[in-house]
């Protein structure tokens, strides 16, 4: 999950894959906008065909987060 995740990233901001960590954050160390982040777990619904849940989602914060959000969903 972490890599198809760092490679989406990198389709919606200017940041290369290597410097992507577990800790980084979207908003802080990205440069992800909401408008962003948004799209992005759009696209993650569509890909996985989950449904990710816009409340829980709006507290992820880094991209270990999303990572273990994402595999709840999946497993």
């Amino acid at each position: 999950m972490y890599e198809k995740l760092t490679s989406l990233i990198c389709n919606y901001v200017e940041v290369k894959k290597e410097d992507i960590r577990p800790e980084s954050r979207f908003m802080e160390d990205l440069g992800f906008t909401s408008f962003d982040f948004m799209s992005m777990l759009g696209e993650l619904e569509d890909q996985f065909d989950i449904e990710v849940d816009e409340q829980k989602a709006a507290n992820i914060r880094t991209i270990q987060e999303a990572v273990e959000y994402l595999e709840s969903l999946t497993s």
